[in-house]
């Protein structure tokens, strides 16, 4: 829904009805992008204060433009204005017309045009899938791999490699990639601001291509060094990737939608770790002369960016803040949300640039030292944390030895893996719905605890499973409900809650942060991973970590604001820092 405010002084030049009813019948996505500037700019010759957009105007009359289809529209009087539906929810008396215009906002997806999924689809899966490929395709040909790098040995030494050997250059293999995303993370707010969000990721297939070529061609040219190689460029792309992608995602978004769009990034992440373990069986590419093709298949979700992501205008905001680009800015927001009705949004965005530019440009020693900024750090800080020594990637890349070792056989193994990547797809899906419902908070909390929960029953089982005849499918169902608690919120969440914490200024630098954060968190884990479960089996799973992860989510987020319950169907910027507000995430200066 757009609605159309027309105060006392304007309402003389204001078109009739009839006029809007034939203007409107004009199909907004059928024209060139410089045919859709806006026809109210000779109303506004000025960008409105600061303080202008913390008061409440007095309007006669609203009509609302229904511009949801692209057939007949209809005009209408508004039922209720936007100011009494805010006074409403702060009473919590919201009124029944109130609680209409949530329900569209959230169930019909109101907002939601064909250019906005185009630009969605465009930028996740050609950034997401990468991240998810590669994390999860090294999992079903470690063997195939492991013979190569034997092999190679032998070949080039003309003696077997000695004991462990093969086993540290895998592992070398595997944890390279996140050192490389560690580099591509702590790259993030130099690209962003110098390339913006969408030229940086379009620049970032570079190393994509360098990947799939190097690891494509290691085994003829009898060469693991290659295959390291490509995997540490693959990497570097994944961790540029998890920074510009979840940004560019934010920015583009309407605010009622902002949480569920943000989770899209995770949702092509857990797809792609399903398309790897389904392309590395047997009957796929996991043999030994495919194998090669496998770690090449990567170049596809660039082929599909570079493809479609031209086509896509850069972020609004990007364009508007940073380039100081005002027409350009309103043409951008207008082809993503399908109509010329942007006013409100450009406002926002106009407030913001006006107080971005009173105030000098954001710091790594200004981000640590100031608290409004400092403790939103630190939260960001912690859930990537969470994320990543929450025990999921004991679950991802030793899921098959982990049911192995349950008793079951290999086929049954790795059929149980092929479901675990399945229930992770379907519960990300899910998730995505009731990230604006239950809230960011809640459901990081439910996942984590669950997570804690399920590790000690899975390590009993897995201990006494010879002992206890059965317990081999109560280990699988565990794993599985270990997956499903990771999929509700800690997998997700993560990834665009930093976006939704900082404003403009500040967005890049943390988001830069907490990636290589994320990253760094990851690397020590891969080997030491790989060499506990020859020492001690899939009984490695860290159930401290989990529980830590809760504690320090009541601790930091008790009090602080939930963005998906307090500033549903409200844009206005944030009030000055140090305002207390009721509940939820921290209170920001500019955080949209």
């Amino acid at each position: 829904m757009a609605y159309l405010h027309v105060p006392d002084k304007e309402r003389s030049k204001s078109p009739s009805p009839a006029d809007s009813l034939a203007s409107s019948a004009t199909d907004i996505s059928t024209l060139p992008i410089h045919d859709r500037t806006p026809h109210h700019d000779e109303h506004r010759q000025s960008p409105p204060k600061t303080s202008q957009l913390f008061e409440e105007e007095k309007v006669d009359a609203v009509t609302e433009l229904d511009t949801v289809s692209g057939s007949n529209s209809t005009l209408r009087p508004a039922l209720s204005s936007p100011a009494e539906t805010r006074r409403d929810a702060g009473c919590q008396t919201t009124s029944e017309v109130g609680e209409l215009q949530v329900a569209f906002n959230l169930f019909s997806l109101t907002g939601l045009t064909r250019h906005l999924v185009f630009a969605i689809a465009a930028a996740a899966l050609g950034s997401a899938f990468q991240h998810g490929y590669n994390t999860g395709v090294v999992n079903a040909p470690q063997k195939l791999v492991e013979d190569f790098i034997e092999d190679t040995y032998k070949h080039r030494f003309e003696e077997e490699p000695g004991e462990g050997t093969v086993k540290f250059v895998f592992s070398i293999f595997v944890a390279i990639f996140c050192v490389g995303g560690m580099m591509g993370g702590l790259l993030t707010a130099f690209v962003a601001e110098r390339f913006g969000r969408k030229g940086g990721l379009l620049l970032n297939n570079i190393s994509v291509f360098l990947a799939a070529i190097l690891m494509g061609a290691s085994k003829s040219a009898r060469s693991y060094e290659m295959l390291i190689l490509g995997r540490f460029f693959v990497g570097l792309n994944s961790g540029l990737n998890a920074g510009l992608a979840p940004m560019y995602l934010t920015e583009i978004s309407p605010l009622h939608l902002r949480g569920a769009v943000g989770t899209i990034y995770q949702l092509v992440v857990t797809v792609s770790i399903l398309a790897s373990q389904v392309l590395g069986l047997p009957s796929a590419l996991g043999t030994a002369d495919r194998w090669p093709a496998l770690f090449a298949m990567t170049i596809v979700p660039s082929l599909f960016m570079l493809a479609t992501l031209p086509m896509c205008p850069e972020s609004p905001k990007y364009i508007l803040i940073n380039q100081g680009r005002d027409v350009a800015a309103q043409q951008a927001l207008t082809w993503l949300r399908g109509t010329i009705e942007v006013h409100d949004e450009m406002d926002e965005m106009r407030a913001e640039f006006e107080a971005i530019k009173m105030v000098s440009r954001v710091t790594l020693y200004e981000m640590m030292h100031n608290i409004t900024l400092r403790i939103p750090l630190l939260i960001s800080i912690m859930v990537m944390l969470s994320q990543q020594l929450s025990g999921i990637n004991a679950a991802i890349f030793f899921s098959t030895d982990i049911f192995l070792s349950a008793g079951l056989t290999a086929e049954v193994a790795m059929q149980a893996t092929l479901g675990m990547g399945a229930v992770n797809v379907l519960m990300t899906i899910v998730s995505l719905v009731l990230v604006e419902r239950a809230g960011r908070r809640t459901l990081h909390l439910v996942g984590l605890g669950g997570m804690a929960v399920i590790t000690v029953i899975l390590t009993l089982c897995l201990a006494l499973r010879e002992s206890v005849p059965g317990l081999s499918y109560v280990s699988i169902v565990a794993v599985i409900g270990f997956v499903v608690m990771f999929a509700t919120g800690p997998g997700s969440i993560p990834w665009f809650l930093v976006g939704e914490l900082f404003g403009q200024g500040a967005r890049p630098l943390a988001t830069s942060i907490a990636v290589a954060v994320n990253w760094s968190a990851n690397f020590p884990r891969r080997p030491r991973l790989l060499a506990s479960n020859e020492c001690t089996g899939p009984l490695h799973f860290p159930h401290i970590h989990g529980v830590a992860g809760v504690l320090l989510d009541l601790h930091l987020l008790h009090g602080a604001r939930d963005e998906g319950q307090e500033r549903r169907g409200d844009r206005r910027p944030l009030p000055p820092a140090g305002v207390p507000l009721s509940r939820g995430w921290p209170a920001l200066p500019l955080a949209q």
